[in-house]
């Protein structure tokens, strides 16, 4: 099982970014899916999540500007960022709580994908 990341790069201060992550391989189930960031010096921190029910939350530092959704039948996760700030320069990592088929069984397991760079700058 990999998610697979893309939708990072170099924008101004104001614009706006959209961040997809599609997870692939023998899955079974997918719960909760979202977006962590880590900048430069600091630790990696949770920016929104979504349930497979379509429950959000949301960093208090982001809400009003970004928005998290999903396609369940695609096991995809987005986030659409607008009136993007310097501050929110970081690499974005996509996180699934899934369940998958390991030969005879399942397994549950938090996967993250390879992370994508936000520079925010003008």
């Amino acid at each position: 099982v990999q998610l697979q990341a893309s939708g990072g790069g170099l924008v101004q201060p104001g614009g706006s970014l959209r961040l997809s992550c599609v997870a692939s391989g023998s899955i079974f189930s997918v719960n909760v899916m979202g977006w962590y960031r880590q900048a430069p010096g600091s630790q990696r921190e949770l920016v929104a999540t979504i349930t497979s029910g379509g429950g959000t939350n949301y960093r208090d530092s982001v809400k009003g500007r970004f928005t998290i959704s999903r396609d369940s039948p695609r096991n995809a996760v987005y986030l659409q960022m607008n009136s993007l700030k310097a501050e929110d320069t970081a690499i974005y990592y996509c996180n699934a709580r899934l369940t998958y088929y390991d030969r005879t069984r399942l397994v549950s397991d938090s996967v993250w994908g390879q992370g994508t760079q936000v520079t925010v700058s003008s």
